[in-house]
């Protein structure tokens, strides 16, 4: 039994959420948006390929900073709606430098910054 793109439960707008995990430490780094076609692209190169919704174009992880995903496993929830990718994650994820994109906590109702950014 082959693995189809179109099983999957996208959105009005032909998307679905994806989490990218680093596979190596299980540290959460990411959610971003993708389509069929994107996925189909990160499953062929192994680079993961997210699609931009403010660019309305696909977004290769990486393509300007080079800080690349590799996409280790691909794994579906039980409802097939949201997209686990494990990831061999080169530099930071997120667009602030910073390893994760979740480095806001909310500790006794105040928001508190728990992770700096990277050294260049």
């Amino acid at each position: 039994m082959g693995f189809e793109t179109a099983s999957l439960k996208y959105d009005a707008n032909g998307l679905i959420p994806a989490i990218a995990q680093d596979h190596a430490t299980g540290a959460v780094l990411m959610m971003a948006w993708m389509n069929a076609e994107s996925l189909a692209r990160t499953l062929e190169t192994g680079q993961v390929t997210y699609w931009s919704r403010s660019r309305q174009s696909f977004w290769a992880k990486g393509e300007s900073s080079g800080h690349v995903q590799k996409l280790v496993e691909l794994r579906i929830d039980c409802d097939r709606d949201c997209l686990l990718l494990l990831v061999d994650q080169i530099g930071p994820a997120c667009h602030t430098n910073r390893r994760s994109c979740f480095y806001t906590a909310v500790r006794e109702g105040q928001e508190v910054e728990i992770m700096e950014p990277m050294e260049a």
